[in-house]
């Protein structure tokens, strides 16, 4: 199983920040987005680790390489401590340039070649995950019991209407349809998807062909999506845990107080600051 993050996009919505940093290192008090779904990765049991970047995300690979200066300096000071904090992840990582912004079905077929028909679980940086049970091996264990692809789900979000709705098969687990924004009181059901999947190797068979097929523009994954859903591979997954969308500034903002809560003295200071509001 590889693991596949998808982080080649411009992340406007955080500029004048995002000119010259990428989005995925905007940090979460003391770590990167990125580092999140890297850790997530490592604790579900996965190493090998493909990047999908842009020629302006250089920041990702210098963040998951060694630092020889610091190291050498922390251990003249003995400062283990702090050795620990920038210690390499123990994964192998590959990073693959998009060179043209065409869609996320464009960007993942990228990495087809790196897979070797290996299954994969695939992030985007916007979308974090808190909880027991780190979100990749939920969508790893399904996977094991049903052999088929996976999508992650939340159910019931405020304002239901925003979301991708999926339409579920009547045996409640396969994934038959989806719909994007539907009316009030419209929807198939109450789960909707989010930044989250374990694609098997059908998939990005099903993203080539309908590359082949693709008049121009912006290729998106929902292609194979729907591919997958008419052989009846696709099953869902309602997470355990939370999911934090750091895609726009006020969710950023949720995630960071989120985690600091985690922490005793930011814990007390958030406290503080919020009763002066």
């Amino acid at each position: 199983m590889k693991g596949i993050i998808v982080a080649a996009g411009y992340g406007t919505r955080f500029l004048p920040a995002t000119k010259t940093i990428a989005k995925e290192m905007l940090p979460l008090i003391d770590k990167p987005s990125i580092a999140f779904i890297v850790e997530e990765f490592i604790q579900s049991g996965i190493t090998d680790i493909i990047i999908i970047s842009s020629r302006r995300k250089k920041s990702m690979e210098d963040y998951l390489d060694r630092e020889v200066e610091l190291e050498e300096l922390f251990k003249r000071e003995g400062a283990q401590d702090k050795l620990d904090k920038i210690k390499p992840y123990p994964a192998n990582f590959t990073f693959i340039r998009q060179q043209n912004m065409m869609g996320t079905g464009h960007a993942l077929l990228q990495v087809k070649p790196w897979l070797q028909g290996e299954s994969a679980v695939v992030a985007y940086p916007d979308d974090l995950h808190m909880g027991d049970i780190p979100l990749a091996k939920q969508l790893i264990d399904l996977h094991k019991q049903t052999q088929c692809s996976v999508m992650a789900s939340i159910h019931n979000p405020p304002h239901l209407e925003r979301y991708g709705v999926l339409d579920i098969d009547d045996d409640g687990l396969h994934v038959k349809g989806m719909v994007e924004k539907p009316p009030v009181g419209q929807a198939p059901s109450k789960e909707v998807s989010i930044g989250r999947f374990l694609f098997t190797a059908d998939f990005f068979e099903y993203l080539e062909e309908g590359w082949k097929k693709h008049s121009g523009g912006e290729y998106y994954h929902l292609y194979g999506l729907e591919r997958l859903m008419e052989e009846k591979t696709l099953v869902y997954k309602q997470i355990d845990g939370e999911r934090l969308d750091t895609g726009e500034p006020s969710g950023f903002l949720r995630a960071l107080l989120k985690y600091a809560s985690n922490f005793p003295d930011l814990r007390q200071i958030i406290k503080e600051e919020s009763a002066d509001l």
